[in-house]
């Protein structure tokens, strides 16, 4: 079983950076890939970014591709998120999400097995 545990969210006004962290407790950290959604009112839940279990490879919504960044410290077993740029259409709860080791998708929500419960970002205009 992982806990995850996400910080760092906050109020910013347009143009402005948050750094979001999710720490991992529980489990082996480095067999997960990682991963941040969002889900802003009556939205569905939004992915954002991924990273594999190594940092090789990450991918990106288009919508935030260029603004944000993905990266992870396993022997601080957290996963970081970078948001430079922000606007106020990226004002969500941010959570991040743990997949074990199989196929599909990382930006679809059902490939991921355990979910933190989210920190608000609020980006005034």
């Amino acid at each position: 079983q992982v806990q995850l545990v996400e910080s760092g969210g906050g109020l910013v006004q347009a143009g402005g950076s948050l750094r979001l962290s999710c720490a991992a407790s529980g489990g082996t950290f480095t067999r997960y890939t990682m991963g941040w959604f969002r889900q802003a009112p009556g939205q569905e839940r939004e992915f954002v970014a991924a990273i594999t279990w190594n940092g090789g490879s990450t991918s990106y919504a288009d919508s935030v591709k260029g603004r944000f960044t993905i990266s992870r410290d396993n022997s601080e077993r957290t996963v970081y998120l970078q948001m430079n740029s922000l606007q106020p259409e990226d004002t969500a709860v941010y959570m991040c999400a743990a997949g074990q080791p199989g196929y599909g998708s990382t930006r679809f929500p059902n490939r991921y097995n355990y979910w933190g419960q989210g920190t608000q970002v609020t980006v005034s205009s």
